[in-house]
């Protein structure tokens, strides 16, 4: 039951982008506010609430589209919205002029931090807390996070688990919400509080929750790597726990996390990366790959992914960016990408689809764990459908003699054990074969026609999905394996579940949704 609710879930939530659950979640909760404001369950007038949050949201929107104009780039109008809403929670509602005025400079300074304190056209710092630190900092105002109030407490952890199960963010979320709690509580203790008093007082009066799961959570403020971002997470928790004042500047949450903001931009590739589409083919019947040139040096590890960015008209609520993992082993500042393209594709896959050779793409960066072990231990890799891209690049890179492993430095493998699963639902989407069938890798395949053709060397299962009895019979060494699962979150979980039942202790997932 609790399997099929995740899937369930995960299939609802692929369906908008990050920015729109964003934006509906903060603007629920926003409403949420109001009317607990109107029945006295918040200490806030109603008409306070709707004059700060007007000001919030309108200072943001309009200041964001004249500084993106400004800059020549196209405004992102969830963005500024979100940033609106974000810090109408930040600060208390008021209808004092001189307070609304402080609000709305923050938005400004917010929207104004994304191209100022930017590096090759990517922000350093979560903008919401830039303005709210440089509005404390100023004296004009001072955040005062009212969003930790226990009667909203509810209405955020169900934006939390929301963002956390789009994001897959569990252990970055919920590092940093240990950390902190732990951290503050025994500093409570300290001051003579009982531990569970002192708990309890924490996860109903201090912004852990909010500032974990909607802020810090935020993409292009974290480091690539997992361990760096919990790193980040344990520092801003820490941070968030010990109160000090420095000259002007004192211990705030906004503080906390534009310090760790700062710390993971001293990890690995920074700034905006712009591409230019140099090849677009057919790889198969509903599958293509695009080749993509950068404008600089490109460092990145077989198995790791990027975010592109494609503007185009008319965005269905998949928005604009969506991630893909790379296929290609690393080379001259070069890549390649494959999507599979639906009968009915979004907004997005269309144009990017339709871009024409040498039309400029822009991405937020590369990251991503999903890396094959540093030594030559046998792996299985299974894949869903388009899932197979990473395992591509692992492949490509050991017959290139790159280094795919979590190594730098020494020579690229040239041989690994490794035996691929490829799950599709038609043998058209058995991408790549040609990679693997040069890097020795024995393929098999589940799909729902087995009677189709395979690629020369490929051997069919005769199943349509992936059993336990299946696994143990195809892989007889299943449990000296290290297990790679990438595709649909659904998929993805089902899978592990069944290596888990099969015995496989070692298995490393790579979920994406929103295709």
């Amino acid at each position: 039951m609790i399997a099929g609710a995740t899937a369930w879930l995960d299939e609802r939530l692929g369906r908008i982008s990050m920015y729109r659950l964003l934006t509906l979640g903060l603007g629920s909760i926003a409403v949420i506010a109001v009317l607990l404001g109107a029945t006295g369950t918040l200490a806030f007038a109603p008409l306070d609430m709707l004059l700060s949050l007007a000001v919030a949201v309108a200072s943001s929107a309009v200041s964001g589209f004249l500084i993106a104009r400004a800059f020549r780039v196209e405004p992102h109008a969830e963005s500024t919205l979100i940033t609106g809403l974000i810090l109408f929670f930040l600060f208390w509602p008021t209808s004092e002029p001189r307070y609304l005025g402080a609000l709305a400079l923050a938005a400004v300074l917010a929207n104004l931090s994304k191209y100022v304190i930017a590096w090759r056209g990517r922000h350093l710092l979560n903008p919401a807390a830039a303005g709210a630190l440089v509005i404390g900092l100023s004296g004009l105002d001072v955040a005062t996070w009212w969003v930790a109030d226990r009667a909203l407490l509810i209405p955020v952890l169900v934006l939390a688990v929301l963002i956390v199960a789009r994001t897959r963010t569990v252990a970055l979320v919920g590092g940093f919400t240990v950390v902190a709690l732990l951290a503050i509580a025994i500093r409570l203790s300290a001051e003579g509080q009982a531990l569970g008093p002192a708990l309890w007082t924490v996860v109903t009066s201090y912004p852990v929750l909010f500032l974990g799961a909607v802020m810090l959570t935020e993409p292009l403020t974290l480091p690539p790597r997992r361990w760096q971002r919990l790193v980040e997470a344990a520092l801003v928790g820490v941070l968030l726990a010990i109160p000090f004042t420095i000259g002007p500047v004192a211990s705030s949450p906004e503080l906390a996390l534009v310090v760790g903001n700062l710390f993971a931009f001293a990890w690995g590739q920074r700034g905006a990366i712009r591409l230019t589409l140099i090849e677009s083919r057919r790889i198969g019947p509903r599958t293509r790959e695009l080749r993509l040139r950068a404008d600089r040096p490109l460092r990145f590890r077989p198995g790791q992914y990027l975010e592109l960015t494609v503007p185009h008209d008319h965005p269905d609520a998949r928005g604009t960016r969506r991630v893909f993992s790379i296929s290609s082993a690393p080379g001259e500042g070069e890549l390649t990408v494959a999507l599979t393209i639906p009968e009915r594709p979004s907004s997005f896959k269309r144009a990017l689809a339709d871009l024409p050779v040498g039309a400029p793409l822009r991405a937020t960066g590369v990251a991503g764990d999903f890396l094959l072990p540093d030594d030559r231990r046998p792996v299985l890799l299974i894949a869903g459908g388009i899932g197979v891209t990473p395992f591509a690049s692992q492949i490509a890179a050991g017959i290139t003699g790159t280094p795919a492993t979590a190594k730098d430095s020494g020579e690229g493998e040239t041989t690994r054990d490794a035996v691929l699963l490829h799950a599709v639902a038609d043998h058209g989407d058995l991408a790549y074969a040609d990679v693997f069938r040069a890097g020795g890798v024995r393929v098999l395949v589940a799909s729902p026609t087995p009677q189709a053709t395979l690629p020369p060397g490929y051997l069919h299962l005769g199943i349509d999905r992936l059993t336990v009895e299946a696994l143990i019979e195809s892989v007889p060494d299943l449990d000296l394996r290290i297990a790679y699962v990438s595709g649909p979150p659904a998929m993805v979980d089902h899978t592990r579940a069944l290596l888990r039942a099969a015995g496989v202790r070692r298995v490393r997932t790579d979920a994406f949704s929103g295709y």
